[in-house]
């Protein structure tokens, strides 16, 4: 007996010396980064963009998984459901906080089951409109949309989503009126958008900017408190609207449990992502800013954005149920 209890202290000391250890070899194999939307979203944009900086860094591949539907939500739940040890990433956004809200029952709760690690970027959304819009300001919008009340449409990546609450949110500030015409995600939206099919929209900025480069689509005011590099001839709202203000958002999340060493080590590596140069310079492009924050301070963050937009949601009407 005496010999087995004076081996259990060794047994326990090896292992709480191999614990940290398994931090600091992480990754030791490819790591699977999902996000819940198509390819060649703005989510996916970003996420490729860190990924690959990931890999060539940590030697091991950050494999980005499109796992679309549900506005998120299959991917949040693939992650919810994986084992918490670092190997399988969920590309979180505001549409995690907006689904927190929007769905009335979901089989996860996003606070409570995903650890958020790390912000990637912020971005505005864009009122933005076909070329055969008369408006070319915010007042003269709003002044063309009280002329033909309740016979424009405006299209939106899916219903809860950015584009919607931002469009329902300046309905509301401005007394003014829209049909809801949504979409499958900014994809197919704009594709209309081109064609003139639909003639409004609130999109996020890195989808839309090329077709703004290419005088395709009229870009009249940015839904973010300052005005932005990429655009900046482009007024804010909020200069029309006082207190108009809607941002999106994307980061990177793990599931509960996962150990703090790793949730660490990846917030690290991610910020190192966000500080290189060309990273930096490729986001500008796309009309977004880095979002550097350290895990305590996304956590916070994204309780106050469910809190936020659960109040946009609510005002809104807005439901999938």
């Amino acid at each position: 007996m005496r010999r087995r209890w004076t081996f259990l202290p060794v047994c326990l000391a090896l292992l709480v010396a191999a614990a940290p250890a398994s931090a600091q070899d992480y990754p030791n194999r490819p790591v699977r980064w999902i996000l819940g939307f198509a390819p060649g979203g703005p989510t996916d944009i970003v996420v490729r963009v860190v990924a690959q900086h990931l890999s060539e860094k940590l030697g091991q591949p950050f494999v980005v998984e499109n796992r679309a539907g549900a506005g998120g939500n299959l991917a949040a739940q693939a992650v919810v459901n994986s084992p918490p040890d670092g190997y399988t990433v969920l590309a979180i956004a505001h549409v995690h906080a907006i689904n927190a809200t929007l769905y009335k029952q979901l089989p996860y709760n996003f606070i409570r089951d995903i650890i958020p690690v790390a912000g990637l970027v912020q971005m505005p959304n864009v009122l933005e409109v076909h070329p055969s819009v008369p408006a070319k300001t915010v007042p003269e919008f709003i002044a063309w949309l009280r002329a033909n009340d309740g016979k424009i449409s405006y299209a939106s990546a899916g219903s809860g989503t950015s584009a919607h609450l931002a469009t329902e949110l300046f309905k509301a500030m401005t007394g003014t009126t829209m049909q809801h015409i949504p979409y499958r995600g900014s994809g197919p939206a704009l594709i209309d958008m081109l064609s003139g099919q639909v003639t409004v929209i609130f999109d996020t900025l890195s989808s839309s900017i090329e077709h703004i480069r290419a005088g395709k689509l009229r870009a009249i005011g940015v839904t973010s408190a300052k005005r932005i590099e990429a655009l900046p001839d482009v007024p804010t709202i909020a200069e029309t609207v006082p207190g108009y203000e809607v941002t999106a958002w994307f980061g990177a999340g793990l599931p509960k449990g996962t150990p703090p060493a790793i949730v660490d080590k990846l917030n690290r590596e991610i910020n190192a992502a966000l500080a290189d140069p060309k990273i930096k310079a490729r986001f500008v492009e796309l009309g977004a800013v880095p979002f550097v924050a350290t895990p305590a301070q996304m956590v916070t963050f994204v309780a106050d954005e469910t809190e936020k937009w659960g109040k946009a949601v609510k005002f809104s009407g807005a439901t999938v149920d």
